[in-house]
């Protein structure tokens, strides 16, 4: 029986474990498959073929385009720190939207989803990225509906996946439809990695995004929202501030900041509480108050529902700890991709 055919298009500058990481996956269920069973042709197929150098250095060896002719399973499309340039390069995004309609399913790591939406291949679609970039995609590509927050979107035959490491997650749902989830349990464990992950990626997003208002009153409100989370908050005193009626702030909020004004103060009071919990050693129930919480119930329940994990889980993942126990000052923000 053939073997299913995933096709990566590789380009200068892409991210090495966006193309790797699935690879592996899809290399190991050959590895493990019984005799008979069917499993992968893995092809890189790359416009600068036959050496193309990934962002990091890592050299890896590709066919050229035109080698990946006929009926495709799967395409993949890995992000990198050149998406800029791949996105200009109308020869890769004609290719990845003419290889788009051989394809039994279209996936992408990352960065990859704006190569797709760039080939019009996500118009109506609901799709994610990395968590650092969705907002771009939202201003970018405002005909797909962008969600930061799942680690992989699957929505028919597009598979879209988030930041970098989640094109694994990825491969192994692609093996579990492909197979059973059993056969790709034990692919996980064999490769040592999480079947399915708890939460969503946002907890991995080190400051939790948050759209400027344009208009001059509307930010006036953010920053005084962020100076004074740790007191009660309503919606009337704010609008008093800021000049406007109850109704119109609100309709002016939303509209500027796209969300609401009472989920705008409890996503910054996550925030802050994310950032204590990363950087301190205060004892939950302390953070719980310095981020506004009137009680320690309402932050566990505020905090797992944003985060899917509970507050001390979340710091065990995320605490930034020296091996003397000294915190350590945090990572400096990554660059932006397009």
């Amino acid at each position: 029986m053939a073997q299913r055919r995933v096709v990566v298009v590789v380009y200068s500058g892409a991210q090495a474990l966006d193309i790797a990481g699935p690879i592996e996956v899809f290399d190991t269920v050959n590895r493990q498959l019984a005799q008979g069973d069917v499993g992968y042709r893995i092809e890189l197929v790359s416009a600068h073929a036959p050496l193309v150098r990934t962002s990091s250095g890592m050299v890896i060896e590709a066919q050229p385009l035109k080698a990946a002719e006929g009926p495709i399973d799967t395409l993949l499309v890995p992000g990198g720190w050149s998406l800029h340039e791949a996105l200009e390069d109308q020869e890769l995004i004609g290719w990845i939207r003419e290889a788009a309609t051989r394809s039994r399913r279209v996936t992408s790591v990352c960065g990859g989803a704006f190569l797709l939406a760039e080939a019009g291949l996500l118009q109506g679609r609901r799709a994610t990225t990395h968590w650092a970039y969705c907002a771009e995609m939202m201003r970018r590509y405002p005909d797909v509906t962008v969600d930061p927050e799942p680690i992989f979107v699957w929505d028919g035959r597009f598979v879209t996946s988030a930041g970098v490491a989640t094109g694994i997650d990825m491969a192994l749902a692609l093996v579990e439809a492909d197979h059973s989830a059993a056969f790709a349990l034990e692919i996980a464990r064999f490769l040592v990695l999480f079947f399915k992950r708890n939460g969503g990626q946002s907890q991995f997003s080190s400051v939790l995004e948050a759209q400027l208002a344009d208009r001059a009153p509307i930010r006036a409100a953010q920053e005084w929202i962020l100076q004074n989370l740790e007191r009660p908050l309503n919606v009337p005193e704010i609008a008093e501030r800021a000049h406007m009626s109850v109704r119109n702030f609100a309709r002016v909020f939303r509209r500027e900041v796209g969300v609401p004004p009472a989920q705008y103060i409890e996503q910054m009071r996550i925030a802050r509480a994310r950032k204590l919990l990363e950087t301190t050693d205060l004892p939950v129930g302390r953070i719980a108050h310095c981020s506004g919480f009137p009680a320690q119930e309402t932050f566990f329940r505020s905090f797992g529902r944003a985060l899917e994990v509970t507050p001390n889980e979340y710091r065990q993942r995320f605490q930034a700890m020296s091996p003397s126990g000294l915190i350590m000052p945090p990572m400096q923000a990554e660059r932006s991709y397009p």
